[in-house]
């Protein structure tokens, strides 16, 4: 059996055959050597040139676009993210936080919202305790939503686009670790002060990480996806009195 020559081969053969094919063209109608050898002296005088050309700026160009679409991919799979299972997630930890953390000082409405505003409630998040009262808790709510949400959080995991997305990758990492410790527990009733306490940890940490995230996707949103935005931060899980209702 013979070998399937690549078709990368095939085309350099079928170019070099072309180049042969014009340049007896060329001799058979002008009957000149010395214009083609001169011609081809200069092309190969400016392909140094032609190869950075290529390597380095189209290359680039073309690196950059593929960057861009790997972008856009992964925040079309963090946004389902949010609709699917951080949204709600988030509203549990923000009413069971021992210190709420109240956005309608920077935002109320989405026109509020820029990049000055973003930066500050980013800011404001990042020092916010993101501390559980786990009186408030409830633990085998939250056992449930998390086990109806397990094959999303884990095809998410799994995904390589967000493996790109450190920041995003760890807060899933940390929900899935919350939703193992929670399952692993036959019952949530009467837990012991030290497990409450390593729960409580488990919690900080899950809710730390998303609540940073949340933020970055809202600003992604009202760049580049307005009326995204719109829903989103009329459902605002840090305002207690969100609604979808435009009003």
């Amino acid at each position: 059996m013979k070998k399937q020559l690549s078709w990368e081969f095939r085309l350099g053969l079928s170019l070099l055959a072309v180049t042969v094919l014009l340049n007896g063209l060329h001799y058979a109608i002008f009957r000149d050597l010395r214009h083609i050898f001169l011609w081809g002296l200069t092309s190969l005088a400016f392909l140094p040139m032609s190869v950075l050309f290529v390597s380095l700026i189209i290359e680039r160009l073309l690196n950059a676009r593929e960057a861009s679409a790997r972008l856009e991919k992964t925040n079309m799979l963090i946004g389902t993210f949010f609709g699917a299972a951080g949204r709600q997630l988030l509203e549990y930890f923000a009413q069971w936080d021992a210190e709420p953390f109240d956005m309608r000082t920077d935002v109320s409405r989405a026109e509020d919202w820029s990049r000055a505003v973003h930066l500050r409630v980013r800011e404001r998040m990042a020092h916010h305790a993101c501390r559980v009262d786990m009186k408030k808790a409830n633990l085998a709510e939250l056992k449930a939503f998390l086990q109806t949400r397990s094959d999303l959080l884990l095809r998410l995991l799994e995904n390589p686009l967000l493996l790109e997305h450190a920041a995003f990758a760890e807060a899933l990492r940390a929900i899935f670790h919350l939703a193992d410790e929670l399952s692993a527990r036959r019952t949530l009733d009467n837990v012991a002060p030290a497990d409450l306490e390593h729960l409580s940890g488990d919690l900080r940490r899950a809710y730390g990480a998303l609540a940073l995230q949340w933020v970055d996707h809202m600003d992604y949103l009202q760049r580049n996806y307005p009326y995204l935005f719109s829903l989103a931060i009329r459902m605002n899980p840090f305002n207690p009195e969100a609604s979808p209702e435009v009003g």
